[in-house]
């Protein structure tokens, strides 16, 4: 299969999928276009709520694309290739609905990000999650608000201090990172989509609203994870980083 992100509606339901060949890890050009996609459904009159999910049985999203963090070269690549999920992020904080997520599997770095951005987040007893950051070299800096914000300061620093440890799915759901959590793909699917059956038959000027609510103080998000991209883009050329590369190119 070939990478992709596409839109499906239905009784007025959107549900954005995105599915890459390597465990949904996400290139600039699909973090672009996952971007836009979320941007578009939040506009369409037809979607009353929309669900996130990606393709596959497996990995959620693996994160960022590692050979496009192998390819950067200067501070200014650097920061537009987190920028990447930056982008997604702030589409999914001011998309006017709510969107559902759906994960069925493990979710690292920028996976996690995801997962947080959602409003609210269904998930499989296989969907461990792990922060992988800092044995490359940086830090979850894009990701870290969305992650603070759901699971708070302690939560986040643990998993970010600890990049090598997967941590179970009941800890994220006691974290309130995941909603509910179910035994296999037809149960998740399952609550996915009454959920989301019952919002698409809410008033839809009340949710919009009450999104705003929820999301109340991130309005200085675009410039915050501007920033923190900047700074994710200058460690990924740090001595460290670029040994950490070469060694596993060399692997």
């Amino acid at each position: 299969m070939s990478n992709y992100v596409k839109l499906d509606i239905n009784n007025g339901i959107g549900t954005v999928e995105f599915f890459t060949e390597q465990s949904n890890s996400l290139p600039g050009d699909i973090l672009k276009k996952l971007a836009d996609t979320i941007t578009e459904a939040g506009n369409d009159p037809e979607i009353k709520v929309i669900i996130l999910k990606s393709g596959g049985n497996r990995t959620f999203c693996a994160g960022a694309s590692f050979d496009e963090l192998m390819a950067v070269d200067s501070p200014e690549n650097g920061k537009k290739f987190f920028m990447g999920f930056a982008n997604v992020i702030n589409a999914m904080r001011k998309c006017p609905k709510f969107i559902i997520g759906r994960l069925q599997g493990k979710a690292v770095g920028g996976g996690i990000g995801l997962a947080a951005s959602v409003d609210y987040c269904f998930a499989s007893k296989h969907s461990a999650i792990k922060l992988s950051e800092l044995a490359l070299g940086i830090g979850p800096f894009v990701v870290g608000p969305a992650i603070e914000r759901k699971v708070g300061l302690s939560a986040m620093s643990q998993m970010a201090m600890n990049p090598d440890e997967f941590y179970d799915p009941k800890w994220a759901h006691q974290k309130g990172l995941f909603g509910k959590l179910y035994d296999d793909a037809a149960a998740l699917d399952k609550a996915v989509n009454q959920l989301a059956e019952k919002l698409a038959a809410y008033n839809p000027e009340a949710m919009a609203e009450l999104k705003k609510v929820f999301w109340e103080g991130t309005e200085h998000w675009d410039e915050l994870l501007a920033q923190r991209a900047e700074m994710s883009g200058k460690l990924v050329l740090s001595e460290f980083t670029r040994n950490f590369i070469q060694k596993f190119k060399d692997k």
